[in-house]
């Protein structure tokens, strides 16, 4: 396994993030905690989560699994842990978004169902824009003087929102966010307009979620031929919109001799401002082959013919629709 620093940090992450979206509602706890000792084997440290995850389980489902493994295994100090606050935890009025007291009462929940006495990043799962940035900065500030969060991290921030924060950030002389989490894989590249610039110009890592496009790039021709996927009407609608190009990217990954889903995180980590993109694993298998993308080089004439069959917006902006 290859590792990188998370954004400007001094801190090592593997350049492969478990994912554990899928653990409790598609992952049995037995079969989680198989894929998450597979993970450490195979020198995968950095574990994703969120405080909201579980599904029709319910949230904090998936937070308990992971707690339930380091409190069995005594993992703790083997990984970086990370998770989320922003969403709905409950009925009360207060009982989401990034307000003071909603930060300190979801991170010492998060804290109790990871039977942790840290979290090593903590990110907004969402930009709060009813909330001043002092008054986030202020409750992070606190749980990172009381030891309870190491490192800061955004998700589904837009570029002004993380030059923001981290702006707000410096004038109080705090880290600000290390990292941020975005949608980004080859079927959908919208961020190469201003998120990645900006992430590139702040030092903040990039943690891409969805880096398969949602199954598009994973080889999804066999897997329906073979009967292996489920119907899923969305997945099956864009399928057929995009059959030309799902045909031409498998044709070349076949030439290539990778696996689909390989090639799309390989295809990822060419570029140097993502730290690690996130694998969701529904099984160990799954699992264990997308960590084979960490040493998949890919040459120029197939990243060039991939940009050819999922084209990028062209530059960032403004270059890329101004000129």
């Amino acid at each position: 396994m290859h590792y990188a620093h998370l954004g400007r940090s001094g801190l090592l992450v593997s350049k492969i993030c478990l994912g554990t979206m899928n653990f409790g509602e598609y992952t049995s706890e037995n079969d989680s905690f198989k894929i998450m000792d597979k993970a450490l084997e195979l020198g995968v440290n950095f574990f994703d989560t969120a405080n909201v995850y579980g599904g029709k389980l319910g949230p904090g489902t998936t937070e308990n699994i992971v707690g339930k493994w380091l409190e069995l295994t005594k993992n703790r100090d083997k990984i970086v842990l990370a998770t989320k606050v922003y969403n709905k935890m409950g009925d009360k009025v207060n009982d989401s978004k990034l307000s003071a007291y909603h930060i300190r009462k979801a991170c010492e929940d998060s804290l109790r169902r990871l039977k942790t006495d840290h979290i090593d990043l903590y990110q907004m799962h969402h930009i709060d824009r009813e909330t001043p940035w002092d008054e986030i900065w202020q409750a992070m500030e606190l749980l990172v003087r009381e030891g309870k969060v190491i490192y800061i991290g955004s998700s589904n921030f837009a570029a002004w929102n993380i030059v923001e924060a981290n702006y707000i950030a410096e004038k109080r002389n705090f880290l600000g966010l290390v990292s941020e989490q975005s949608i980004y894989s080859l079927r959908n590249r919208n961020i190469e307009l201003e998120v990645i610039p900006a992430c590139r110009a702040m030092g903040v890592g990039l943690i891409p979620w969805s880096p398969i496009g949602g199954g598009i790039l994973a080889g999804l021709s066999d897997k329906i031929k073979d009967g292996q996927r489920r119907s899923r009407e969305p997945l099956q609608r864009s399928a057929e919109r995009l059959r030309p190009q799902i045909e031409a990217y498998e044709k070349l990954c076949k030439e290539i001799n990778h696996n689909p889903a390989d090639v799309a995180l390989a295809w990822m980590l060419h570029n140097p401002v993502i730290t690690s993109p996130i694998v969701g694993p529904r099984t160990i298998e799954q699992f264990i082959q997308n960590t084979a993308a960490a040493d998949i080089k890919l040459s120029a004439d197939a990243m060039k013919r991939l940009d050819e069959i999922w084209p990028g917006p062209g530059n960032q902006a403004p270059e890329a629709y101004a000129w």
